[in-house]
């Protein structure tokens, strides 16, 4: 497990504080660059099922020149500290202060991963060899967990098992902060 930097975490907790309920942190495409980024970026549209989700607040983790980075998905109220994230120690410490994160196959979810932070992968039919196939955990990240599409180019599933999922973790996570005061 790796650790962040402490001062750069308080900064981010400090920062977050005024940001209400289950905080999740979101990247939805990676670079254009890539050659198969195609199948595992998201058009950001297709989360807009999210926003319909009580009590949860999304932070943007959407980095880089991805044409879709710009575009937030429609009604989602979303946090975007971005500009202000110069290296991976800067979202190390952000994504140290959310209580889960859910991207595509980016840097992101390596560095949830590393930290041992709550992380959920959306992943497409035929994903990376890393994440192995006919698994929804992963043995590189304990925390980890797979959504993946039943069948190429479906994250319209995928989005919605997400959601329930995030219902879900929403209740068990407020349940827990409760019990916690």
């Amino acid at each position: 497990m790796v650790v962040p930097d402490r001062a750069r975490v308080e900064i981010w907790r400090r920062r977050l504080r005024s940001i209400d309920g289950f905080r999740v942190g979101l990247a939805w495409a990676g670079s254009p660059t890539m050659a198969d980024d195609r199948r595992r970026s998201i058009p950001p549209d297709l989360l807009a099922a999210l926003a319909e989700i009580p009590g949860v607040s999304f932070v943007s983790l959407q980095k880089g020149a991805a044409a879709q980075a710009s575009i937030a998905p429609p009604g989602l109220k979303l946090h975007d500290f971005t500009d202000e994230l110069k290296d991976f120690a800067d979202t190390a410490a952000l994504i140290a202060n959310l209580d889960l994160t859910i991207s595509v196959d980016t840097a992101v979810i390596h560095v949830a991963g590393s930290l041992a932070r709550p992380v959920w992968l959306l992943n497409r039919f035929n994903g990376c060899w890393r994440w192995l196939f006919d698994r929804t955990d992963s043995p590189w990240y304990p925390t980890l967990r797979q959504f993946r599409q039943s069948r190429p180019g479906d994250w319209n599933s995928v989005v919605a098992e997400i959601g329930e999922a995030l219902a879900v973790a929403r209740e068990i996570g407020s349940a827990a902060m409760s019990a916690a005061e």
